[in-house]
């Protein structure tokens, strides 16, 4: 699909799009492959390694990073401030 064809939304903003009635599906969009009863069979459920943590924080520290990052991606942001923190003190 052409970089152009897509759009990004919030699960907030297609629900205010669903409601305004602003979504539109074609019904002559081509179908999804069929994956068959074979791919089935062998389909295992594979779930992430990462943990989800709640994790409090200073105002500040939120603040920082939110502006950082200009609202978008601060928590990958503080994902890899952490990441390379750890990374550091384990060869020293």
């Amino acid at each position: 699909m052409p970089e152009e064809n897509i759009k990004r939304a919030s699960l907030a903003e297609l629900t205010r799009m669903r409601k305004a009635g602003e979504l539109y599906h074609s019904p002559d969009a081509p179908e999804g492959e069929d994956l068959g009863p074979e791919f089935w069979a062998n389909a295992k459920i594979v779930h992430p390694p990462s943990k989800s943590v709640h994790l409090r924080l200073d105002q500040e520290v939120f603040d920082f990073f939110y502006a950082e990052a200009d609202g978008k991606g601060h928590v990958t942001k503080m994902q890899n401030v952490l990441k390379a923190y750890a990374k550091a003190q384990s060869k020293a």
